[in-house]
């Protein structure tokens, strides 16, 4: 068993729900709780897409320095770059 103090404004709030729902105040917040550690145990998807944000995919044999030259010029003109490659 776990006893917490909240704050009479929280707690009325709780009450409110709880009462529109139907449920007991144990009840929502064993719910709340649940949801909560649910959501935190999963990655938000920044997470999830860290490592590929700002990146750029390209053919293995593209050499660097055209890379660059080619991205700018895809950058000006708005995604014309694989044009350029002949795709």
């Amino acid at each position: 068993m776990i006893t917490v103090r909240l704050d009479p404004k929280l707690e009325q709030t709780i009450n409110n729900i709880a009462r529109q729902m139907g449920i007991s105040k144990s009840e929502l917040i064993r719910k709340s709780v649940t949801e909560f550690i649910e959501k935190t145990d999963k990655p938000s998807p920044w997470e999830l897409g860290q490592g590929l944000f700002g990146t750029l995919f390209l053919h293995e044999n593209v050499q660097t320095e055209a890379v660059s030259i080619h991205f700018e010029h895809f950058v000006a003109n708005r995604g014309h770059f694989y044009s350029e490659f002949g795709h």
